[in-house]
C-alpha cells in the first residue's frame, strides 16, 4: 500500500470539475485529501495522468461470487483481479453463490475474506428469502446490520406477491433498496433465449419479453403501495424501459440497471447456437436495444452493472439447450459500454460516469464513494480513452476465458487503478 499518492495532470472526469481542466489529486491513507491545480507532496508516488481521463472508481452493483469448493468459478481472489483490471473499484454480490447469503454469518464471512483477499471492495446483498428460494423471508434485519447494502435474490423472481410486498415493507423500515430480478418463471421455463424468430429458426424454446414486463409491473405497484426503494436489475425489454419510465413520472421511489450486453447484442448474435451469449435474462431484440440506450439516455436507466456470471468453459461448450447462462464482463463492461455509448454520442463522458459510479452509490448509500472530491475514498481509475484495442477473452484474469465480443474493436482501457491506497498498473 502507498500511503501517499499524488496525481499529475489529471482531466477530472466528477461533479463539480471541467474535464478539459486540469488538476492534481493528492491521497493519503486511502483518502482524497486535497486537489488543486498544483500540488507538492514530498515521499509521494507519483502517477503522471497526461493524455488519460481520471474518474471515480466504477461500482457493479451486480456480480457473482462461488467460493470454496466451486474452483471453476470465480472467488473472491479472481473476481477482485478482474474487477480491478475493468476500472471497478467496488462489486456487489449477489448472495445466490456459494454460500448463499442468507444469514448474519455469511455477511460476516464476506466481509471477513474481502479483508483478507480482496484488491477491491466487496459488499454483499442479504438474500430476501431464505436459500434464495422465494418461500419464507430470510433474516433480513441482521443481515443489514452486519453491513448488507441491500436486499436481492440474486437471478431470481420472487412470484408470491404477499411475500413479494412484506418484503418491500421490511425494506422501508430498514431503509435499504430491494433489488428487484424480474421474470415470471411462469412463462420464462424451460426457455433458453428470447422468444422471437431467432428461437423459432433455431429450433430452440424461447422467453417472451412479457415475462419480464409483468414482474416489472408488479414490483412497481408494490413500491408505489408500500413506499419502498425499488432498484430493476437486468432491464432487457422495450416495455420494462417504459413501465420503469412511468413509474417515476407517477413518483414511485424506482431506479433501474441493464448490462452492457443487453444494449450490444441482440438475440441475432446466437445464430449457430453461440453459447458464448447465452445470458439469463436473454439477449433480445434491436428494438429492445435501441429503447434501453433511450432508457439509459433520458436517466430511465440509473445505472450500468455487469451481470458478470462467470461459468467454466466446458458449461459453455456443449449442446445449447444444455449450456450454463452466464457472461464473462467485469473486465469488458467499461469499453464496450464506453464505445458503445460515449464514441456514439449517447452519453456524455460526465453521463456515463453517472452510470458507473456515482447513480450506483447513490443508490446503495455509499457515501464514501461515486465521485472525486476531497474526503472521499480513493477509489480512482484513470483510463486511456483514445486508443484502440480488440477484446480477447482468452487474456482475460477471469477463470471463464471467453466472450462473446472477442475480437471486437474497443476504446476505454483501464491504465491505472487505485483502491485501499494500493495503485494497480495495466499495460
Amino acid at each position: 500500500m502507498s500511503k501517499r499518492i499524488l496525481i499529475k495532470n489529471a482531466n477530472i472526469v466528477s461533479r463539480n470539475f471541467n474535464v478539459s481542466d486540469k488538476f492534481d489529486i493528492y491521497i493519503e491513507n486511502g483518502v482524497i485529501f486535497d486537489i488543486a491545480p498544483v500540488i507538492d507532496a514530498e515521499d509521494a508516488e507519483i502517477i503522471d495522468a497526461d493524455g488519460l481521463l481520471v474518474m471515480p472508481g466504477c461500482i457493479d452493483m451486480y456480480s457473482k461470487i462461488c467460493e470454496s469448493g466451486y474452483e471453476n468459478k470465480n472467488n473472491i481472489i479472481t473476481i477482485s483481479k478482474s474487477a480491478t483490471s475493468g476500472g471497478f473499484t467496488s462489486i456487489i454480490s449477489s448472495p445466490n453463490s456459494q454460500p448463499v447469503v442468507d444469514n448474519k454469518t455469511v455477511v460476516e464471512y464476506v466481509y471477513k475474506k474481502t479483508i483478507e483477499q480482496a484488491e477491491v471492495n466487496i459488499f454483499p446483498y442479504a438474500s430476501m428469502t431464505k436459500g434464495c428460494a422465494g418461500e419464507e423471508v430470510a433474516e433480513i434485519g441482521e443481515m443489514v446490520k452486519a453491513g448488507a447494502v441491500g436486499l436481492s435474490d440474486g437471478s431470481y423472481s420472487i412470484l408470491d406477491a404477499e411475500l413479494m410486498r412484506n418484503i418491500c415493507l421490511y425494506s422501508k423500515m430498514l431503509d435499504v433498496p430491494v433489488v428487484t430480478f424480474c421474470e415470471d418463471r411462469n412463462l420464462s421455463k424451460n426457455g433458453v433465449m428470447n422468444d422471437g424468430i431467432m428461437s423459432t429458426k433455431l429450433g430452440l424454446i424461447g422467453i417472451p419479453n412479457v415475462a419480464e414486463d409483468i414482474i416489472v409491473s408488479r414490483n412497481l405497484l408494490l413500491a408505489q403501495s408500500t413506499g419502498a426503494k425499488l432498484h430493476i436489475t437486468h432491464v432487457t425489454t422495450k416495455g420494462a424501459v417504459e413501465l420503469i419510465r412511468q413509474g417515476k413520472e407517477s413518483g414511485i421511489n424506482v431506479t433501474a440497471s441493464t448490462c452492457p450486453h443487453y444494449f450490444t447484442l441482440s438475440e441475432n448474435v446466437l445464430e449457430g447456437y453461440n453459447t458464448f451469449a447465452k445470458v439469463s435474462p436473454p439477449l433480445r431484440t434491436q428494438e429492445d436495444i435501441e429503447a434501453i440506450k433511450e432508457g439509459l439516455a433520458d436517466g430511465t436507466i440509473d445505472a450500468i452493472a455487469t451481470g458478470h456470471t462467470p461459468v467454466s468453459i466446458e458449461r459453455k461448450l456443449t449442446e445449447f439447450d444444455n449450456a450454463a447462462f452466464g457472461i464473462s464482463s467485469l473486465e469488458i463492461s467499461f469499453p464496450v459500454s464506453y464505445t458503445e455509448l460515449v464514441e456514439t454520442g449517447v452519453l456524455s463522458i460526465n453521463q456515463f460516469s453517472e452510470k458507473l459510479s456515482s447513480n450506483p452509490a447513490k443508490i446503495l448509500g455509499l457515501d464514501k464513494k461515486g465521485s472525486v472530491k476531497k474526503g472521499n475514498d480513493a477509489d480512482i481509475i484513470i483510463v486511456d480513452t483514445k486508443n484502440e484495442f480488440e477484446v480477447y477473452g482468452e487474456n482475460f484474469l477471469s477463470r471463464a476465458k471467453y466472450s462473446p465480443y472477442d475480437n471486437k474493436k474497443v476504446k476505454g482501457k483501464t491504465v491505472f487503478t487505485i483502491v485501499k491506497g494500493k495503485i494497480f498498473k495495466f499495460n
